[in-house]
């Protein structure tokens, strides 16, 4: 009933009230400069009311409830600008590295070297039978694969270093995906929603939910009650409730998927360097291994993707259908083979429309169960635009966007300009002539398989660069010089056709048309997938013109070895024996004239002849060698930039979200001692209330006396 004592109570609960509001006030104070603290602070509310005369009277305040000023909303689009800022930043921090390597303003760049490597073709051609000339044109040859070398070890070294990182980054996710279900797991337990809240808790969670941010691209569920789920923009849950699950940064890998009626049980493997995956997609049913003989239409038939299967890499023909005849196949780009290995007996059929996705690289998972993954890899596709059915963003789809898409696509067109380089030099070279003839030479590119075509199915590192045609090889009097026989090769045994068909002949179809048009003067065979060409005594040879290629192909009479940056070197007779250096040619009476200069005066005018060059992520390119590696360096330069522009555009919404985010959870101290300096009074009133009540009572109390 109201009275006096009810006045005690007011005063009591105003008391406990502000106490509380002052311990609050003073909790934002000391934790004014914590990082992840959210402002706190005391919900009053009425206490219930009594009907009386003159009316309903109050009972005094109620601390109902401490609560935490957080906008979720604007923290959501903060995490979302933060994982953009985070990838673009560790991009571009990764790039600038790569702007040190492709640094061409110092004598030792591959720009330099290129130059005086043709300076030195140029000086050639003008003194054939200089030696100091040839010796400074090996010096600088030496000097030009070694740069290119070094670029590209320097670009392999960044990537393997980032490996290390990326596998760094995903022990610490998975480390905040078990913490933060933990706290899901706390927050349940202690809060009792307008009663409790486990504010504190809270704060905890939500730091780690931005470091979480910070890595990868989430999507984040408030369901109550602690109950936070926290997905990838893609769909894969991270965390549920009290549940976590885990990703791993695993090995180079094949992963099947095939349709129920295939039994195949093998795994297609990969043997290359690529910074791509691969989508194989089998054309018919077959069995592997086929059972003989096998006709064309039994083979393996299969397309190649790089996109996931948006689009397919074509063959010579224009088409995207392959033939795999059971030997290692050279992908359509030139970055590695590809076998499948024989299934099981009775486990062996290969279904249309099956399909292998492989991954040359250490790759991201998500593991739904402990045999069940998902490959979430950040994928940049080549039109530019990011895999949304992977991570699209933090620090780790940075990292692997630098890896893949960036110094993988260095790499890619640093072999395609080591590669250009390589064929175009040898394709004038192998068709000339030095001061020596030749007695034995061997091939330096060999084939995965003699039986097949040159061109489609041995495996020839520049098997697409064949032509149809002919070449001549003139066999000379090793004591006079004088020349005995001049002729082109004849192919005619079992077609009729004399000249060289690339699709249809095989490299043991070259021995054959070796030895059938020099019997008793040339030997040719087969070693160890490689052509091996020798005079029968008495004899010597050299080489003539070629239309097909072959001899650039097969490493025969070549400048340089290798096929990409980290293969490119010097051809071994020609490192040991300047007289290797052609500089001549064979004229059409099939003389080798001294001081012919045809040779080298070609290669001179190699630096400026545009050459065809080809990449996966760029297509087809025409331009100088010269030109196209610079356009590489630029490309380095213009990617930096651009991921300069990316991280500073994001970093201003990150910022200015996370202000949004301060103006409504930070800790003003001014307005802490305005609200301390309010509660303080408060309670002071309080007090006062009370002891007022306290004389009210001792008057009553003399009245009765």
């Amino acid at each position: 009933m109201p009275g006096i004592a009810s006045l005690f109570n007011i005063g009591k609960q105003s008391l406990f009230a502000n106490q509380s509001a002052i311990e609050v006030v003073g909790n934002n104070i000391s934790n004014a400069n914590t990082e992840g603290y959210s402002r706190q602070a005391v919900r009053f509310e009425d206490g219930y009311y009594i009907s009386y005369t003159p009316g309903q009277l109050g009972t005094g305040v109620n601390a109902a409830e401490v609560i935490r000023y957080f906008d979720e909303f604007t923290e959501i689009m903060y995490n979302d600008k933060s994982s953009e800022q985070q990838r673009w930043q560790k991009l571009y921090e990764n790039l600038q590295n790569v702007e040190m390597i492709f640094n061409e303003s110092n004598a030792q760049g591959v720009n330099s070297a290129l130059s005086a490597f043709w300076a030195d073709w140029q000086t050639l051609a003008t003194s054939p039978d200089n030696q100091s000339v040839r010796a400074a044109l090996l010096g600088h040859a030496s000097n030009l694969e070694q740069a290119i070398g070094v670029v590209y070890g320097d670009l392999q070294r960044l990537q393997s270093q980032t490996d290390d990182t990326i596998r760094a980054e995903v022990s610490e996710i998975n480390t905040l995906l078990e913490s933060i279900a933990a706290l899901n797991k706390q927050i349940t337990v202690t809060e009792e929603t307008g009663k409790n809240n486990a504010n504190g808790l809270r704060d905890e969670r939500a730091t780690l939910v931005r470091k979480l941010a910070e890595k990868i691209d989430i999507r984040y569920i408030d369901n109550g009650l602690g109950n936070v789920t926290i997905t990838t923009q893609a769909g894969h849950t991270l965390v549920d409730g009290v549940s976590a699950f885990r990703l791993a940064f695993d090995s180079p890998s094949s992963i099947p998927n095939l349709k129920s009626t295939s039994t195949y049980n093998g795994l297609p493997t990969f043997d290359g360097e690529s910074s791509s995956e691969y989508t194989i997609k089998i054309l018919n049913n077959v069995s592997v291994p086929p059972v003989p003989p096998v006709a064309e239409e039994d083979m393996l038939k299969f397309s190649v993707s790089v996109d996931g299967g948006k689009t397919w890499m074509t063959n010579e023909a224009g088409g995207s259908e392959f033939t795999y005849t059971g030997e290692a196949f050279l992908l359509p780009d030139g970055k590695g083979t590809l076998t499948f290995p024989d299934g099981d007996v009775g486990m062996d059929t290969l279904q249309k429309d099956d399909r292998f996705q492989i991954l040359p690289n250490k790759s991201l998972f998500w593991y739904e169960t402990t045999s069940s993954r998902i490959n979430i890899t950040p994928q940049i596709m080549p039109n530019g635009e990011d895999n949304e059915r992977r991570l699209t963003g933090g620090t780790l789809a940075g990292y692997f966007q630098f890896r893949d898409a960036s110094v993988g696509s260095y790499i890619e067109k640093l072999d395609a300009f080591a590669k250009g380089l390589a064929w175009e030099v040898n394709r004038i070279h192998s068709q000339g002539t030095g001061l020596e003839r030749f007695e034995e030479v061997i091939g330096t590119y060999g084939v995965t398989s003699s039986e097949l075509s040159l061109q489609t199915g041995a495996g020839s590192a520049f098997g697409d660069k064949l032509e149809d045609g002919n070449l001549m090889i003139g066999v000379y009097d090793k004591n006079t010089g004088a020349l005995v026989q001049f002729s082109a090769l004849d192919f005619s045994a079992d077609d009729g056709v004399q000249n060289f068909v690339a699709q249809d002949h095989s490299l043991d179809r070259v021995v054959e048309a070796i030895k059938r048009v020099f019997p008793g003067k040339l030997t040719a065979s087969v070693l160890d997938n490689h052509l091996q060409i020798e005079a029968a005594d008495g004899y010597d040879f050299a080489f003539g013109s070629d239309s097909t290629g072959l001899l650039a192909a097969l490493g025969i009479n070549t400048f340089f070895d290798g096929s990409n940056a980290r293969s490119l070197s010097l051809n071994n007779d020609v490192r040991g024996n300047t007289a290797r250096i052609n500089t001549g040619h064979i004229n059409g009476a099939g003389e080798m004239n001294e001081g012919d200069n045809t040779t080298s005066a070609a290669l001179a005018a190699l630096q400026n002849k545009a050459v065809t060059t080809r990449t996966v992520s760029e297509g087809t390119t025409r331009q100088t060698l010269g030109e196209y590696y610079s356009t590489l360096v630029a490309k380095a330069g213009s990617d930096t930039q651009s991921s300069k522009f990316n991280y500073e555009y994001q970093q201003a919404l990150a910022n200015d979200l996370r202000s949004r985010q301060e103006s409504v959870s930070g800790v003003n101290l001014d307005e802490e001692m305005t609200n301390l300096i309010k509660f303080q009074h408060a309670y002071t009133a309080a007090a006062k209330l009370i002891t007022t009540a306290e004389s009210m009572l001792q008057v009553l109390l003399g009245l009765k006396n």
